[in-house]
């Protein structure tokens, strides 16, 4: 079976996952073996910096670039030597990069945009494996959101015969995708729900530190300020037809304070931004449902970091009561690792010349083949 590597490193910051998955034409792809590769605080805190930056030097994104791809190689030489697997055995890595700024409407009437700081020629001297990159703009040149991309793998892996399922990535920022049952012709669809553990985080290293609310216990702890919730939901992205996508560009704390009287408690606040991620993912199951005239899935499959957190969770079994919540390891996916295990097929979709996106989920003009190719 060929074998491809993908990587991912996701808003949070918190370093590079890394999967090598094994992908045939007579099965549905395999998680053979995972690393994650921590980020240095330095580096992490470069990141953070550039992503929030109105103006960038070309140095710090060099320099930036370069400890980043540098990780990548890490990521990757550890993956292989952990696994025991030949370097010569991989077809390819399939690298996202790092996200600074994602635009897909553009900005003050400019043009769409997205950028990942990525040098996949480096990588692929560093590895000296192929490397397949830049897979999310050949979707914005087509008039596609380039995001989220993730639903074409999750279609490969989960749909199946005789039921609707919805898988929904809890990463910094909330992705659903509604898959119809294997016998319908309709198109999954796709798009971006919302902020999930962007702004928990945020909130959480400013009044307790640390990177995050373990099994969202600071959460639980609040009360839900429903006013706050109202004010938050009535942003107008929350009520924006699909395609759609986001990131920090509009959720972040500038955001939220925006909306702050100044009276709440912190914990309650917390709580608020937990109930906010489950009201707006309802919200937008709901719209998707309605856009394909569709039950209530019979499975929800979480993944991404949010899986772990016990009180949204919990939050989210409340708002979709008929929709029991089912692990994607049921299925060989652990729910940290479909992010990584989808850049490693939209590498093997690159090699193969097949299309990698979806057009009900991005809204592009047509399927498009995603990717550059980097020989090694």
């Amino acid at each position: 079976m060929p074998l491809y590597i993908g990587l991912m490193s996701g808003t949070s910051l918190d370093g590079i996952d890394a999967a090598l998955v094994g992908i045939d034409d007579t099965s549905r792809p395999r998680l053979l073996a995972t690393h994650a590769e921590p980020m240095p605080a330095t580096l992490r805190d470069g990141l953070w910096e550039l992503c929030h930056a109105e103006r960038a030097g070309f140095a710090e994104l060099a320099a930036a670039e370069d400890a980043f791809c540098r990780l990548q190689a890490q990521a990757v030489t550890a993956l292989l030597a952990a696994s025991d697997t030949p370097r010569d055995a991989v077809a390819a890595i399939g690298s996202h990069g790092q996200t600074i700024e994602h635009a897909p409407l553009g900005h003050a009437g400019g043009p769409a945009y997205t950028l990942q700081l990525d040098n996949p020629s480096l990588l692929a001297e560093l590895t000296g494996l192929s490397v397949v990159a830049d897979f999310r703009r050949r979707d914005l040149a087509a008039g596609g959101q380039a995001a989220p991309l993730a639903p074409a793998f999750h279609q490969a892996l989960f749909r199946a015969p005789g039921e609707w399922r919805l898988v929904l990535n809890l990463g910094g920022f909330a992705n659903l995708t509604l898959l119809p049952p294997a016998e319908d012709p309709r198109a999954p669809l796709g798009f971006d729900s919302g902020p999930a553990n962007a702004l928990l985080d945020a909130w959480h290293a400013r009044h307790r530190g640390g990177s995050f609310d373990m099994d969202g216990a600071w959460a639980a702890s609040g009360r839900v300020d429903e006013a706050l919730l109202r004010r938050l939901l009535a942003d107008p992205f929350f009520h924006l037809p699909p395609p759609r996508s986001t990131g920090r560009e509009l959720f972040h704390l500038g955001w939220l304070e925006a909306n702050l009287t100044g009276e709440e408690r912190p914990e309650d606040v917390q709580a608020t931004l937990a109930e906010l991620t489950a009201s707006s993912v309802a919200l937008a199951v709901a719209m998707a449902r309605e856009r394909l005239d569709a039950p209530d899935p019979a499975r929800l499959i979480p993944c991404g970091g949010g899986a772990h957190n016990r009180d949204l969770l919990d939050r989210l079994a409340r708002h979709l009561p008929h929709s029991p919540l089912t692990d994607g390891a049921e299925w060989g996916w652990p729910a940290d690792w479909l992010e990584a295990g989808a850049f490693a097929w939209l590498a093997r979709r690159r090699l193969q010349h097949l299309p990698g996106s979806l057009p009900s989920v991005t809204g592009a003009d047509g399927p498009r083949v995603l990717g550059g190719i980097y020989a090694p």
